[in-house]
């Protein structure tokens, strides 16, 4: 193993563990020596890594994203048709969240209400993320499987917001396994999205003619 190989898992490792420690205890009443003491290092090493506790939360985000953007897109890639790809999208969301608790407690609980976190980088990558979203709502727009007047960006507005509050009401229940649980909103959620969106192939538009007879002298039709 490399010098450069060991430092990075080094780094993931505090990462891992600031990501436990800000979850549990909160990040304004955690401190970077309770960060070091989940990893089993000194206070010192954690700033080699990191020039603050700030920079470290920042940095905690970034990798769960592009780990849940290529497993998307691959996901993507074996899926055709705008609602498919809908309800697909909407199960990652509900899934990844799920199944990394830590990661979404603070993505959702901590970040969402910094408004440093907009000048970051990861804040960047998390844009280019739900992008992908916006673009699949425009695919199904052009190719008719949604309604014409349909607003991409608040329909992305809409899910992504539907699936926080899902996930946050979770995690402050304690993460059960019951009927909380986010993955069951799945479906209930990509109706009420499709019944607003998507475009109803039974009415389409027809012409017709009416014939009208001309009426005898007696008023009767001819």
């Amino acid at each position: 193993m490399t010098v450069k190989s060991l430092k990075e898992a080094r780094r993931d490792q505090i990462l891992k563990s600031a990501e436990k420690v800000f979850s549990d205890k909160g990040f304004l009443n955690s401190t970077i020596s309770d960060v070091a003491k989940e990893t089993g290092v000194s206070d010192t090493t954690i700033y080699e890594y990191f020039s603050s506790k700030e920079e470290l939360l920042f940095s905690i985000p970034r990798e769960g994203i592009e780990l849940s953007k290529q497993m998307l897109d691959s996901h993507l890639n074996y899926i055709s048709g705008t609602t498919n790809k809908l309800r697909g999208m909407i199960y990652h969301l509900c899934k990844f969240y799920q199944d990394n608790p830590y990661f979404a407690s603070i993505s959702l609980m901590t970040l969402k209400t910094n408004k440093k976190f907009m000048e970051t980088d990861t804040y960047k990558d998390l844009k280019e993320y739900y992008k992908t979203m916006t673009d699949v709502i425009k695919e199904g727009i052009q190719s008719g499987e949604l309604k014409s007047d349909t607003d991409p960006y608040f329909v992305r507005s809409v899910i992504i917001g539907s699936v926080e509050f899902i996930v946050i009401r979770w995690l402050m229940y304690g993460c059960p396994e019951d009927k909380t649980q986010p993955i069951l909103s799945v479906d209930p959620l990509f109706k009420l999205i499709m019944h607003g969106t998507k475009k109803d192939k039974r009415m389409k538009n027809f012409n017709f003619k009416i014939k009208i007879e001309p009426e005898d002298e007696d008023g009767e039709e001819a």
